[in-house]
C-alpha cells in the first residue's frame, strides 16, 4: 500500500469514528435513559444528566475527529490515530466493566465497536510511514 493510501485509510477511520461518536452523542443527549437501559443500567436523574454531559463532550470529540480527517496534516492524522487507538481500546474495556449483574447484548456490541476501531487505527498506524518528529505540528 502506498504511503498516501495509508493516511487516506487513517482519515477514513477517523471520519467513520466521528460519525459513530456523533450518533452516540445524539442518543446520549436526546435519550440518555434509553442508552442506560441498553447498557443494562438503571436510569436516575443524576445518571441521565451525566450521560448528557458525556454526549456533549462526544460532540466536541466527533467534531475534532471530523476536522482532522478532512483537513489535518499527515502528522496530525497520525497523532490523532494514536490517541484514538488507546481511547477506543479503553472504551471497549470500560464497557465490559460496567457495574451490572449481567452484561447485555449492547454492552458486548459497544465494546466490540471500541476494540474494532482500536484495531483499525493500529493497522493504519502500523502501515503508515514514520514521520520524523512524533508531535503534530
Amino acid at each position: 500500500m502506498k504511503d498516501m493510501d495509508n493516511f487516506k485509510y487513517l482519515r477514513r477511520v477517523l471520519f467513520t469514528g466521528a460519525t459513530v461518536f456523533g450518533f452516540s452523542a445524539l442518543l446520549l443527549i436526546i435519550s440518555p435513559s434509553l442508552f442506560n437501559e441498553l447498557l443494562g443500567m438503571s436510569s436516575t436523574p443524576e445518571l441521565d444528566w451525566a450521560m448528557r454531559m458525556i454526549g456533549l463532550t462526544l460532540v466536541a470529540l466527533a467534531g475534532n475527529m471530523f476536522s482532522v480527517s478532512l483537513k489535518g496534516k499527515d502528522s496530525t492524522v497520525s497523532f490523532s490515530a494514536r490517541v484514538m487507538a488507546i481511547s477506543a481500546a479503553g472504551l471497549g474495556v470500560l464497557t465490559l466493566l460496567i457495574p451490572v449483574e449481567t452484561l447485555t447484548w449492547f454492552d458486548y456490541a459497544y465494546a466490540a465497536v471500541g476494540f474494532g476501531f482500536s484495531f483499525a487505527y493500529l493497522v493504519g498506524l502500523f502501515r503508515a510511514p514514520k514521520i520524523g518528529n512524533n508531535s503534530p505540528r
